[in-house]
Formats: structure tokens, sequence, C-alpha cells
């Protein structure tokens, strides 16, 4: 179904779909940060844990190495498994850093704002993630136009004025979203409709308040 059916909106339209080198690129750099985060993070299941997500990441990347334009279940399935174990990892990562923060075991205010600003943006990242597997049933069920009812709102979408003919969500929107959200710590320019958007969007800019305010309150009680 496309744009031209006037039932539907004029975003609501088959399309090429989007690469997946972008979101290869930065889920590579998130694993990595996973990976260098100090000791005080770091269990002996961490190898295993990024382990994991890079194997899933080479094999999201041989079903679908180029773009995603389609709603194939292989890619898709392997896909949302790479996001669980990046939140996963990313939740006991968050966990062990606020348990330091408030038994005061850490006490380099330059290790904790490293460690405390890879943690935010990893979990910016992983947000951005579910965003972008779940919005109108992913970037493949985008790209066929199988769903016309938003889970987001971006400004393209309420005004065509505002966008080039063909325009098309793609993962840096998200991941603006999701930045967005972290950093002042609710809806900005992009708006969730669905009551999962909404509560995902709680979720994190609740973990980021947390995170931050903790980090900022002990770094600055280090450096006095």
């Amino acid at each position: 179904m496309t744009s031209s059916n006037p039932e539907f909106p004029f975003w609501h339209r088959v399309h090429r779909g989007e690469p997946r080198w972008p979101v290869t690129i930065v889920v590579a750099i998130v694993i990595a940060l996973q990976v260098t985060l100090p000791a005080e993070f770091n269990e002996s299941y961490t190898g295993i844990i990024c382990g994991v997500e890079a194997a899933l990441l080479v094999v999201v990347n041989v079903l679908n190495p180029r773009r995603i334009s389609s709603h194939d279940k292989g890619p898709r399935v392997a896909s949302l498994a790479l996001v669980v174990t990046m939140s996963l990892a990313n939740f006991i990562s968050v966990v062990r850093l606020i348990n330091a923060l408030l038994s005061g075991q850490l006490n380099d205010a330059h290790m904790l704002l490293k460690s405390g600003g890879s943690i935010w943006l990893t979990n910016v990242v992983v947000f951005a993630l579910w965003y972008w597997e779940f919005d109108r049933g992913g970037p493949g069920a985008r790209a066929q136009a199988r769903d016309h009812i938003p889970d987001f709102m971006f400004p393209q979408m309420s005004d065509p004025g505002l966008a080039a003919p063909h325009w098309a969500a793609s993962f840096f929107d998200y991941l603006y979203t999701s930045f967005t959200n972290s950093s002042a710590f609710s809806p900005t320019d992009v708006l969730p409709l669905t009551r999962w958007a909404k509560l995902l969007m709680m979720l994190q800019s609740s973990t980021s308040l947390v995170v931050v305010a903790l980090v900022i309150a002990r770094a600055v009680n280090i450096l006095h």
C-alpha cells in the first residue's frame, strides 16, 4: 500500500529501505565501549556477553548485509537477539555503576566520568535500537509500508513541506530521538504515540537521570 491511497498519510509508502552499515558501525562502537569498561564493571562473563554480541552482529550482516528492504524473519530474529543481549549487558553495567557510586567505591573522578559517559552513551544506542526495531514493525516492515499507524511522530510526518518527497525515518532519526530523550529527560520534537513507546522513553529518561545525577554528584564530591 502506498501514499497514493487517500486513506493513508503521505509518508505511508513502500521505499527501498535503509542501508545496514550505519547500524553496524554504531553497534560495533558500543561493543568496544563495553569491552573497555574498567575492571569495576567487568565481570568474568562480560567478555562472553560481548562475544555473543559480536557473533550476532556478524550473523545479522551475513543474513542481510546491504539494505533492510523487507521484513525477513531470520535477520529480524538475530537483530532482536542482539538488542536484547546489549540491553542485558548495559543493565548490568548500570546496576554496578549505581552500586559503586552509592557505596563510595569510585574515588577517581576521571575514571568515573569516563565510565559513566560510556554507560550513558551505550544506553542511548540501546534504546535507539529498540525504537528503530519496533516503530511500525521495524525497518523492514516500514520499507514495505505494512503498518500505517506510527509509534513515533516525526516532524516530517506531520507536515510534508518539512521533508524531501521520498523522506523516510532511518536509524539516525531514532538515535537522535534517543539522545535528546536521554539529555532532556523528556521527548523533544519526536513524540511517542503508543503505550510501549511512552513506556520505553520513561524507562530511558529515568535511567539516564539516575546515572547522570549520581555520576555528577560523586564527581563533584571527589573534586572537592
